[in-house]
């Protein structure tokens, strides 16, 4: 059996990484905090112990504190540290300024967050090396911010490449070398390895790519599952995505045709309770959200109707506040005399999910 996948992989891809972005700006808006450990998270003792830290400076993640954590465990860490609350309205502009200089070098850009995309420049003449450089130098220039980027002919090492020389590095990650890299890296940095995946490597005694490399795709799958598929070919660095640059999709939404007519209310928030859950769960995997919601009514006569709320930011998944806001599209347009044949629910406006929506801020 053929060990690993050889592949002639002649792409360019970026991935561009800013360094603790939301942290960053923070500091450099007010110097004054750049030496002290800062938290982006609301203060936990200002708001009953409940929070999660978005981001933290280099400061305080040398104190152990880390994205997703709550912001009560970091304050436990940082006693001293300072805590500010999240300004989206800030991150979003200094975003966009970002993703127009990445739009420079190519228009294929998959934007992944606020502050990171992955770029394909393979039609750009000159090397990957070069063009991290000059994106790097431009980012700084024009919003006096440090970026990491990782430069290789897939998505997998560039995004693995990015992570490893930070803050303000650039690593590069060719048919050559690749497996070097891989073979070295602790087994905590390859995709998808969580805690509970690293204390069951730790228990099987792998501990780095090289370990990982030299276990069987079967035995992989037996202990791992599709996760090990996954890990089978990390450790070989193939990875074959292409950057999703196109157009995102219009919506994304569901409905369904009943054979009986819905006529009472009941029945009809019940079966938004229904198509709002399965919208939500589709938009939690796909990592996007949208500043509009849809509804879609026909009746017994086939006559159909549509209506929408459109709001500035995007909305919250949450189901109940989805459901109610579709119950009341539905009460102002239709009489009590109703008969459903057809219901829908559907969000466009879409874009990339980032901290912003999540509802624990």
């Amino acid at each position: 059996m053929v060990e690993f996948l050889t592949t002639i992989d002649k792409r360019k891809i970026l991935h561009v990484d800013l360094d603790a972005f939301y942290a960053q700006i923070e500091m450099r808006d007010q110097p004054e905090l750049r030496s002290k450990p800062l938290i982006i998270a609301r203060d936990p003792t200002q708001n009953n112990g409940h929070g999660v830290v978005a981001t933290a400076n280099y400061a305080a993640r040398q104190l152990g504190i880390h994205s997703a954590m709550s912001a009560f465990e970091a304050k436990r860490l940082a006693p001293n540290g300072i805590f500010l609350s999240p300004n989206f309205t800030k991150y979003k502009v200094v975003s966009a300024q970002i993703h127009d200089i990445f739009r420079r070098f190519t228009n294929k850009v998959e934007p992944v967050a606020f502050d990171e995309a992955y770029l394909d420049v393979t039609a750009n003449v000159l090397s990957g090396a070069t063009l991290a450089a000059e994106i790097r130098h431009q980012i700084l220039k024009e919003t006096h911010l440090t970026s990491s980027i990782g430069v290789s002919h897939n998505k997998l090492l560039a995004k693995l490449g990015s992570e490893y020389n930070k803050p303000n590095g650039v690593t590069v990650i060719n048919h050559e070398n690749q497996l070097q890299f891989l073979d070295c890296l602790s087994i905590s940095a390859f995709r998808g390895v969580g805690r509970k995946t690293k204390e069951k490597f730790d228990k099987l005694g792998i501990t780095n790519g090289l370990e990982l490399r030299q276990m069987s795709r079967e035995e992989l799958k037996t202990e791992f599952g599709k996760m090990g598929e996954h890990l089978y070919w990390q450790a070989r660095g193939v990875h074959f995505g292409a950057v999703e640059w196109q157009r995102q999709r219009q919506s994304v939404g569901k409905e369904e045709t009943f054979d009986r007519a819905l006529r009472e209310t009941n029945a009809v928030q019940i079966e938004f309770k229904r198509l709002v859950n399965s919208l939500v769960m589709s938009m939690n995997r796909q990592k996007i959200v949208g500043r509009t919601l849809n509804i879609k009514i026909r009746d017994e006569q086939f006559n159909t109707i549509t209506r929408a709320i459109t709001q500035d930011d995007p909305w919250t998944l949450n189901e109940a506040t989805l459901v109610m806001a579709a119950q009341t599209m539905f009460d102002d347009n239709i009489g009590p005399d109703f008969s459903v044949r057809l219901l829908g629910v559907s969000m466009s406006n879409l874009q990339s999910a980032t901290f912003e929506e999540m509802s624990l801020f």
